[in-house]
């Protein structure tokens, strides 16, 4: 996998929203990007804008991860990760409190991913982890000084060590790799899909 840091916020926002909000999702491009830019239960917390979140959807579609959601006044995307990357409820669990939230220990991987799946016990939680590098979507990192307990990252985006690990699209507020006339072509190109879908609807 070689998704953008971009890429994996949304997608793993997405999947998180699909299953603690139910009710709202689809999500829209505002509630996306509110999503993505907490400063709650993120790391890093970043600063995405709406031409960025586009790239990452555009990108997303293009390799079978994420769609648009039907046909309504407000484009609302969903993710597809059911058909691309079949996972059980634990699984789906462990991929977005990684996708979100960064490296994390099997403790507090049973912690944090209570909200989207009730794991019995940390048995659980290895046993999920062990299914999740056979499949190379995860991997088992070193311990740190003083921790009793290995780390595990999801391995669906390589770190850009020019960066650190720093999301490039972090470094900068704006969408410098962007330029203005193509985000307003595909605003553009978003509003005249909608208005098609909806007319194809009311046929």
């Amino acid at each position: 996998m070689d998704l953008s840091d971009a890429e994996i916020r949304v997608l793993g926002c997405l999947l998180e929203k699909q299953r603690t909000t139910p009710d709202h999702y689809p999500l829209s491009l505002n509630s996306l990007r509110l999503a993505c830019n907490q400063s709650t239960n993120r790391d890093p917390v970043v600063d995405y804008d709406e031409a960025i979140l586009r790239d990452a959807l555009h990108r997303l579609e293009r390799r079978g991860y994420a769609r648009l959601a039907g046909a309504s006044r407000a484009a609302k995307y969903r993710h597809l990760l059911a058909d691309a990357l079949p996972m059980s409820s634990g699984e789906q669990a462990v991929m977005c409190v990684l996708m979100l939230r960064g490296p994390q220990t099997p403790g507090e991987l049973k912690q944090r991913g209570e909200r989207i799946h009730a794991f019995g016990g940390l048995d659980e939680v290895h046993a999920t982890l062990a299914a999740l590098i056979e499949r190379s979507l995860v991997a088992r990192l070193d311990r740190r000084p003083g921790q009793k307990e290995e780390r595990y990252k999801q391995l669906l985006g390589e770190e850009d060590e020019s960066t650190n690990g720093t999301p490039p699209e972090a470094v900068a507020a704006f969408p410098v790799h962007m330029p203005d006339d193509l985000h307003d072509r595909v605003a553009r190109l978003e509003r005249e899909v909608a208005e098609l879908r909806r007319s194809l609807v009311e046929r």
